[in-house]
């Protein structure tokens, strides 16, 4: 075994720093101020061959693979300083100290508050079995959050957990470890300074972590990290703030991308439609025509893979003519009706293929480990079955040649890669091409779906240049959020799915991946009772991904309508998804900027609150609106705890609440605890959107909660066009400055014509009405009576019963100001 203990020297590599200690290198990079690289090698090669950095300072084997993703930078320069103890690095953001013996490396803020710390002594080692392991100091109070998608409650104090991807259909939401991703990065907290830092390990082989779930008298308390090879190369990046630290992990990883408007709508699905004997085409256009005859909106259908069915086995690329009897024409009523089929994808190829002798002879497999000429086989659908290798040139190629003319050009923009996870290749020794370098499936296993989804990114553009694609796949590394959509795999149908989804959830939007979702209503398992429907439902509007899909056991299919005396419930809930359309699409502009979440933990908005830290059910949707879902079944109130720091006032009649208490309130079938923080800008469509895709907001309702000065950006462009990365965008910014005369500011960027015609604004107003508004120095006209209010184009009205003040009129188009005066005027006196 290897144990780093000591530093031997330190010696300057151009812009970067070789620690040689008695048994490994260490190479120490700034990438920037806040993003620190501490590479410890036992082999001291460092080759520079990475599929899913999109920030570098160095130069990379693949950097013409990601040449249109990739952006290189001039490293950061710290300043340098040396004595007989320890190596010192400063930047304007943090310091780094390098003890020399016993080794230890220890990173500071500004504020001389320790940040991360290695286990002086032995930080890391390569044990007999070739395993790396790093041992990092902790304290028991700390919180650690992210590791990708993972079971259980968001804080992972005290846990262990193994990256390891599985096809894990029907899991247990709360004990199980490894599900579909692999994305070895987390955030600690630490509980005394209350400030963050970021850890993530560049490295894909399975791994664990030990988040201090052992102790041992003879060492500080400490997680570790262990991998099956490579080496320990490991970001760490500055907080203090947790949103700093996804902003910065996003630009290194990745910005997740701007899916189009119709990945935000509902999308239809079950394994029950492509699976039929025939005519399965009419069947999925017939469900189509019974969602808007029952009056609910819908953007899309993931077409199950039943279409690729040959001889009763799934053969990717082909199609069932007897189930589907014109592809083309099916797709193109679909794209009629707004609802696109997203056709489900799967790497894994069945022997019995009918094209795979053609396949075996463009040279596509992952190789097997003994003889490396022949293809490793594992098991697959239905029987044995090779592997795609994505890490191969022509491999990629002939993948994006067939998706492209049997796919693609059958009249979708949309792919659907599902079952990748390469869980069944057994033999981890099986060879992959790692672009000419030659590796193993042990070591590029979670890369293979990253890199499916680049595939299935640059096939849809190829084909056609100014469409968005809409990738959606179940699997995938660091680094998925810059191509697809996710979700969190086959779920079961249970209350305990319901309420254990959403911290999955919150757990990958603190790793990067804001745009995650669940099936709703439960993947596997009998159907959903009446009530766990209902909830699951006005929970999943919620989530980045909306998708009712199932295959359950008991010979039903979960829809919608399913429950005739709920079906209003789930149908309002639906509506107001498509509602909340402007704040739903900025939400996700932001996140494609800043990797900010859409389903917000607490802890990512309130990290002072101690009470936010361990709170797993309660979020945020997007920076403004607090969701309390009611996840227990029969319940009759429920409690909900409002972070401190601001008030807040419910959705629907803006009670006022103070922040930092827990409140109970009423709940019934249709209640949906929802509560509005001061200081909220919330743009929402005043008229109904159906298809998010095809229809145009023409009415504004914006929610303002004055407080301060605030602003907030609406974003809104056509949705479904790479027009957007040309400047044809509306970036409405609007500023609120709160006071005796509180200001509305519109501002507007870009070249998007803006759509909507009609404005309402909503002001919560507790304390009085307004004395005058002037929109544009032209004074509002004043009503008193809401029903003539409600006739007019323009004017005011002040609500006794929900103490808010309304305002509308025409979009003046350009750039406007509002001013609604709140001074006092003295009737008497005057």
């Amino acid at each position: 075994m290897k144990i780093c203990k000591k530093v031997l020297g330190v010696q300057r590599q151009g812009s970067n720093y070789i620690v040689h200690t008695n048994c490994a290198d260490i190479k120490i990079y700034f990438l920037t101020d806040e993003i620190i690289r501490i590479r410890a090698s036992f082999d001291k090669e460092f080759a520079e061959e990475s599929y899913v950095l999109s920030l570098t300072a160095w130069g990379d084997r693949l950097d013409e693979l990601f040449r249109d993703e990739r952006t290189r930078i001039e490293p950061t320069i710290p300043e340098y300083e040396e004595n007989d103890t320890q190596v010192i690095f400063s930047t304007k953001k943090a310091r780094l100290v390098i003890c020399k013996n016993p080794i230890n490396i220890i990173l500071y803020d500004n504020d001389q508050n320790i940040l991360y710390s290695d286990i002086a002594g032995n930080p890391y080692t390569l044990d007999a079995n070739n395993r790396i392991n790093h041992y990092t100091k902790i304290n028991m109070e700390d919180c650690f959050y992210g590791f990708g998608e993972k079971g259980g409650s968001l804080n992972k104090a005290q846990k262990y957990m193994r990256l390891s991807a599985k096809d894990a259909m029907g899991y247990d939401p709360v004990d199980i470890d490894s599900l579909y991703k692999h994305i070895p990065f987390y955030i600690k907290l630490n509980a005394t300074s209350r400030k963050a830092v970021g850890l993530f390990y560049h490295n894909f082989y399975e791994c664990a972590f030990n988040m201090g779930c052992e102790k041992s008298n003879y060492w500080p308390y400490y997680s570790t990290w262990q991998a099956d090879g490579g080496d320990i190369d490991l970001f760490l990046i500055v907080g203090p703030e947790i949103k700093n630290i996804i902003n910065n992990y996003t630009r290194l990883t990745g910005r997740p991308v701007l899916i189009p408007k119709r990945g935000l709508g509902y999308q239809g699905s079950s394994m029950f439609y492509p699976e039929l004997e025939k005519d399965c085409d009419d069947a999925v256009l017939e469900f189509i025509d019974t969602i808007k005859e029952e009056g609910f909106p819908i953007d899309g259908f993931h077409l199950s893979s039943g279409y690729t069915s040959y001889e009763t086995k799934r053969c990717v690329f082909t199609w069932n003519t007897t189930r589907f009897k014109d592809p083309k024409e099916f797709f193109h009523v679909m794209n009629e009706k707004g609802a696109q089929c997203v056709p489900n994808v799967k790497p894994g190829i069945l022997t019995m293929h009918p094209w795979f002798d053609e396949f075996t002879k463009k040279d596509v497999w992952v190789k097997d480990s003994e003889n490396p000429e022949e293809y490793a086989v594992g098991k697959w659908w239905g029987g044995e079955g090779a592997f795609w290798d994505f890490t191969k040139p022509q491999a990629r190629k002939s993948w994006k040649e067939y998706l492209t003319e049997n796919v693609i050009k059958t009249g979708t923009n949309s792919i659907w890669n599902d079952n990748c996870e390469y869980d069944s290749l057994m033999d981890l020794d099986a060879v992959c091409d790692f672009d000419g370098k030659k590796g193993t499936i042990g070591q590029l296993k979670p890369i293979m779906s990253t890199l499916m989804c680049k595939m299935a990114v640059e096939a849809v553009k190829e084909n056609n240049p100014d469409i968005r694609p809409y990738v959606v796949c179940r699997s995938g590394s660091a680094g998925i959020q810059k191509y697809a959509q996710t979700w969190c795999g086959d779920n079961f149908t249970s209350w305990k799915s319901l309420k254990y989804n959403i911290p999955t959830i919150l757990g990958m939007g603190l790793s990067g991946c804001p745009e995650e979702g669940s099936d709703i209503g439960g993947f596997s398992g009998r159907a959903p009772e009446e009530e766990l429907f209902v909830r699951w439902v006005q929970q999943g509007i919620f989530q980045p991904r909306f998708s009712i899909h199932s295959t359950n056991t008991d010979n039903t299919v979960t829809e919608p309508w399913m429950y005739h005396n709920s079906t209003k419930y789930i149908r309002d809930a639906i509506l107001f998804r498509y509602r909340m359309l402007p704040y739903l699409y900025s939400a996700l502009y932001e996140a494609h900027k800043t990797g900010s979440p859409i389903m917000r933990a607490l802890v990512y908005e309130f990290q002072d609150d101690k009470h936010c830290w361990n709170e797993s059910f309660e979020y945020m949707f997007g920076k403004n609106i607090l969701l309390a879902n009611v996840i227990e079944k029969g319940a009759k109130n429920w409690k909900v705890y409002l972070p401190k720091g601001c008030k807040w006032y419910s959705f629907d009649k803006f009670e006022c609440y103070e922040g930092g208490q827990e409140i109970e309130i009423p709940v019934a079938i249709d209640t949906i605890p929802m509560f509005i923080r001061d200081g909220a800008i919330i743009p929402m469509a005043g008229n109904q959107i159906m298809n998010m895709e095809k229809d145009k907001i023409t009415k504004l309702h914006l929610i303002v909660a004055p407080k301060d000065v605030q602003t907030y950006i609406f974003y809104n462009d056509d949705g479904f066009t790479n027009n957007f990365e040309k400047g044809v965008f509306c970036k409405t910014n609007i500023n609120v400055s709160a006071g005796e005369r509180t200001q509305i500011s519109i501002k507007r960027e870009g070249e998007y014509e803006d759509t909507i015609n009609d404005v309402m604004i909503e002001i919560i107003a507790k304390e009085k009405s307004p004395y005058w508004i002037n929109l544009n120095d032209k004074k509002i006209t004043h009503f008193l009576n809401r029903k003539k209010f409600e006739q007019a184009t323009e004017g005011w009205y002040y609500s006794q019963t929900k103490k808010s003040v309304l305002i509308k009129f025409e979009n003046p188009k350009d750039d406007y100001d509002l001013i609604i005066s709140f001074e006092i005027f003295d009737m008497i006196g005057m």
